[in-house]
């Protein structure tokens, strides 16, 4: 399955029909309340006061439900208007703004306890339009982040390691410390990677969780049948010449991966069996 975020800009790919798709569909329910709640833990927040938090690309507020179920108040900023509309319509608590991450965090200083953002950084990662620089969008984002968080307060985000490298880089520029969290990092399915970062400090980044009930945990519900498994390995086996051409067209467009070989007649041909 493609990556949303190689498909179209947040703006246009979330649109109505995606959004209110999104919305109802149960895995992604879970993949953001487990997220969401794994964020929190890492935040460490104070347990006898509600908290002030920043939900960074909150969309339709499957995270922010988290942090009002948690008792926290929050405030969320998506780019993608049907997202908030969709939030609304379902009475989430926070405050909703429309705004673009890659502009920067336009609050007041020392405005927030803690921040978290949950499947939305590796966008500013890809060149959706032509005057977009990811590393100088990562920058103003991270650079206007430090200054509306309190000094010594903790900021959490769910990453892929694709972006990893770039995202932690533009931070550490910025002025966070922090480190990397990975919880079970033996397994395949319920490996997760989160980047923690302290505004002013160096804090003591959290211990990832271990252990073999992670090896047995299905990730955010990300089980299948004996028969999909079939489908998956019959669909791995005909890659053909045109599935090699998109992929390499992919790397290409990704900022800061290795150089992708050149295309020549022999890409993707198919070799002679052996006997």
């Amino acid at each position: 399955m493609s990556r949303p975020e190689y498909a179209a800009p947040p703006e246009l790919f979330y649109n109505a029909d995606e959004a209110a798709k999104y919305t109802q569909n149960t895995r992604m329910i879970q993949i953001q309340r487990q997220l969401t709640e794994r964020c929190l833990e890492l935040l460490n927040l104070p347990a006898e006061r509600a908290c002030f938090l920043l939900d960074v690309g909150c969309g339709s507020g499957l995270s922010g439900e988290q942090l009002t179920y948690g008792g926290h108040i929050w405030i969320g900023m998506d780019i993608s208007r049907d997202m908030l509309d969709v939030a609304n319509e379902r009475g989430c608590e926070g405050d909703l703004f429309e705004a673009d991450m890659g502009q920067g965090a336009f609050y007041k200083p020392g405005t927030f306890d803690g921040v978290i953002s949950v499947s939305a950084l590796q966008w500013l990662c890809n060149q959706d339009k032509r005057w977009h620089e990811p590393r100088k969008r990562l920058k103003k984002f991270f650079t206007t982040l430090y200054g509306c968080m309190w000094p010594g307060l903790s900021a959490s985000f769910p990453t892929d390691l694709w972006w990893l490298e770039m995202i932690t880089h533009a931070a550490m520029k910025a002025g966070f410390t922090g480190g990397v969290v990975v919880d079970y990092p033996h397994s395949t399915r319920a490996k997760k990677i989160y980047l923690c970062l302290f505004a002013g400090v160096v804090g003591n980044v959290p211990r990832g969780k271990t252990g073999e009930e992670g090896a047995n945990q299905q990730s955010a519900g990300a089980s299948f049948s004996k028969q999909e498994r079939r489908d998956k390995r019959k669909q791995r086996a005909t890659k053909g010449r045109d599935w090699i051409m998109q992929k390499k067209e992919r790397r290409r467009k990704q900022i800061g991966q290795r150089e992708v070989r050149p295309d020549t007649k022999y890409t993707g041909r198919k070799r002679a069996d052996k006997f």
